[in-house]
């Protein structure tokens, strides 16, 4: 049973940073076998994929280039990602998720390729 669990939302004001943490098993971190990355979903919106890193390399939307970074931190079992220059539209829930693929490639950004999701955390940028 593969569990994620985000944590690290809140408020802020438009120009500020937030880190989002996503606590995995070390055995899902370290694994060649998984692309794991965070998805968003504002209100009354499509859940839309924001940034990836699989043993194809890291990918980012380009609502994301720039501004957000994804890592892994092995040493505490999180998937996190930084998020700097925060802006009004980057208002949703997070949501941390997971692709069991054999090599460990990342699929194409859907949600619907994505095997496994944590409950999501609000992050909320006002103006």
């Amino acid at each position: 049973q593969v569990q994620l669990v985000e944590s690290g939302g809140g408020s802020v004001p438009a120009g500020g940073a937030l880190r989002l943490s996503c606590v995995a098993s070390r055995a899902i971190l370290t694994s060649s076998n998984y692309c794991m990355g965070w998805f968003r979903q504002a209100a009354g919106k499509e859940r839309e994929g924001i940034a990836f890193i699989g043993s194809d390399g890291v990918r980012y939307a380009a609502s994301a280039q720039g501004r957000f970074t994804i890592s892994k931190d092995n040493a505490k079992n999180t998937l996190d990602l930084q998020m700097n220059s925060l802006k009004p539209e980057d208002t949703a829930m997070y949501y941390c998720a997971a692709a069991f693929r054999i090599g460990g490639y990342c699929p194409s950004l859907k949600p619907g390729n994505f095997d496994y999701w944590g409950q999501g955390t609000q992050v909320t940028v006002s103006s």
